[in-house]
């Protein structure tokens, strides 16, 4: 065999060897696209709505009514938002909707002549709106963090208490003549779009950040991924934890006054027995405080 044959015959081998490797790069690269493609999934069906609109009805994809529906989503998103961090971190919040009551009807109450009587200054009352939904989110916080109860059950019986709550103090009656700073952030515009799209969409650009780039957000995923992990790693998970819960209900304390200024009003369903929603939802609350001292075991 000649040298040029013997080395013929090594590149040949060394090509063969080669090919195998080449598949798991191309497996890895497969598998790194995955991922923005599922980001990618709802586009189509968001393109096929937006053009079965348009067959529907002429003025669907008019600017005016594009507008009208960003507005009208605003106070839905920042809902959304408080509950995507809960849900990042392994728990979840279900007394967000009645956060979005109480909150403006407690501060409108202290504002309005018809209220409390207090007749508040609007700031005031629009800086009490925000306390009510940190309240809110710091006694949640509380009970599941700080006494380890299911966040299902503690935060389902807070939404019926504050259901009822919202009810009692406003004896069922559509709050109006609230003034005009509670509906800026609905009504002002800023390049043709209302302000609470601009701040529903600047939030989002902030967590998106924060999540991505901040060691709160990479707190968050290791949280919800693995608690005991993230703890033993040196990430405080407790006080993670509790602040999540406590900006989900400014969130959604922010998300209530953007539906007001929607809506124009604080308008709330007819509940005879909310009263005996309040008790309820007590009940189940003291339940559970009493079987976390009784018993001494976590209910996560």
């Amino acid at each position: 065999m000649t040298e040029s044959q013997g080395l013929q015959e090594v590149a040949q081998a060394a090509a063969h060897d080669a090919e195998p490797a080449e598949a798991p790069v191309v497996a890895r690269k497969n598998s790194s696209r995955m991922p923005r493609l599922r980001e990618l999934a709802l586009l189509p069906a968001l393109v096929a709505l937006l053009i079965i609109g348009a067959v529907v009805n002429d003025s669907f994809l008019t600017t005016s009514n594009l507008i009208s529906i960003l507005g009208a989503s605003a106070a839905l998103a920042l809902v959304v938002l408080g509950e995507s961090l809960v849900l990042i971190t392994g728990k979840f919040d279900l007394s967000l909707e009645s956060t979005v009551g109480i909150a403006p009807a407690i501060g409108a109450l202290l504002v309005i002549p018809s209220g409390f009587g207090t007749e508040w200054p609007a700031f005031a009352g629009i800086a009490i709106i925000l306390v009510v939904g940190a309240v809110i989110g710091t006694f949640n916080g509380f009970l599941i963090v700080k006494l380890k109860l299911n966040a299902f059950i503690v935060t389902l019986a807070m939404l019926i208490v504050l259901r009822g709550l919202l009810v009692g103090a406003t004896e069922g009656k559509t709050l109006f003549d609230m003034p005009e700073a509670f509906f800026t952030l609905a009504t002002a515009t800023f390049i043709g779009l209302p302000i609470s799209v601009w701040l529903a969409l600047a939030l989002y650009g902030l967590t998106g950040f924060v999540l991505r780039y901040h060691r709160v957000g990479r707190s968050l995923y290791a949280i919800g991924g693995n608690r005991e992990a993230a703890r033993a790693a040196g990430i405080n998970v407790d006080r993670i934890s509790w602040l999540v819960f406590v900006v989900a209900g400014v969130l959604a304390s922010i998300g209530g006054l953007v539906l007001t200024g929607y809506v124009g009003a604080l308008t709330l369903a007819q509940v005879p027995s909310f009263w005996i929603q309040a008790v309820y939802g007590a009940i189940i609350l003291v339940s559970l405080m009493l079987a976390r001292f009784t018993g001494g075991k976590p209910q996560t």
